[in-house]
């Protein structure tokens, strides 16, 4: 039998180490001087000679708990940038499909550093479920560059030059390892969507979180996914404040005469049952 209390209060636990506002002092950031020719002679002279000393130079970083409760930062520690009513959104989902018995593993797309993810492997270890996967799908490179001619609803987006979205597969294993999350109910899938959604092992799902923040990368997702989710399992968009990905979701919903209402929750995310 599992304990309410207990379950609550370390999945409680859970969303403020993810998202590090019991340390927040600690926080710190890489130092980059402000001028690109700077940059640049900090980048070939200082750099490998820090590299050699296992040095670097950090500046304290200006923590603002407003910002990370409503996830409007990019936080330099944190292991996601979801706000504390995102993760409560996502436990709300994966524990409805857990009670009502809605078949299905658990995905996200587009993890970062793995905070959502494990936020959902820790839901199921709370609730004794034993029989679900977590599926963390990622190129652990960072975002792809735009195919303006495919999809011209992505064009002149700059995110596959944020160098800070790019974390590799390894560092979301160790993030996973530190809360003793690592198992065998955890299913890394390495890659552009296009290219391991389509063929992914996975049966059926009960909750997709969807975070491409492009709309070839979620239109991929949802045109792999989507048939694949169970009758009341939930679907979750991030960032649908980014115009592709809103106009990826409306598109796909009209293809497909879905008629599902979509719910707000606070921020710039949207959820949706699969009736």
């Amino acid at each position: 039998m599992i304990d309410q209390g207990c379950a609550e209060l370390y999945l409680d636990l859970m969303k403020r180490c993810l998202t590090n506002m019991i340390y927040p002092e600690s926080e710190y950031t890489d130092f980059m001087p402000g001028n690109k020719v700077k940059q640049f002679l900090f980048k070939k002279l200082f750099m490998p000679l820090l590299g050699k000393m296992n040095a670097k130079f950090i500046r304290g970083y200006n923590y603002n708990e407003g910002m990370r409760i409503s996830g409007s930062d990019w936080p330099p520690m944190a292991h996601t940038m979801i706000w504390i009513k995102g993760l409560d959104n996502l436990q709300h989902c994966v524990v409805e499909a857990i009670k009502n018995n809605i078949p299905g593993d658990l995905i996200e797309t587009g993890v970062w550093r793995g905070g959502a993810s494990i936020f959902m492997r820790a839901i199921l270890k709370a609730y004794g479920v034993v029989d679900r996967k977590v599926w963390v799908a990622d190129s652990f490179e960072g975002l792809p560059k735009p195919d303006e001619i495919s999809y011209p609803q992505d064009r002149g987006d700059k995110l596959y030059l944020e160098e800070f979205l790019a974390v590799p597969l390894e560092q979301v294993k160790g993030n996973f390892q530190k809360y003793g999350l690592l198992d065998n109910q955890v299913i890394f899938l390495k890659g552009w969507f296009k290219d391991t959604l389509p063929s992914a092992p996975i049966q059926k799902i009960a909750v997709a979180r969807l975070d491409g923040d492009m709309y070839q990368s979620t239109m991929d997702a949802l045109n792999s996914l989507y048939h694949r989710i169970s009758s009341g399992g939930f679907i979750i968009i991030d960032d649908y404040g980014i115009k592709g990905v809103k106009q990826a979701v409306h598109d796909f919903r009209k293809e497909h005469a879905i008629s599902d209402e979509m719910s707000a929750v606070e921020g710039t995310r949207v959820y949706w049952k699969k009736s």
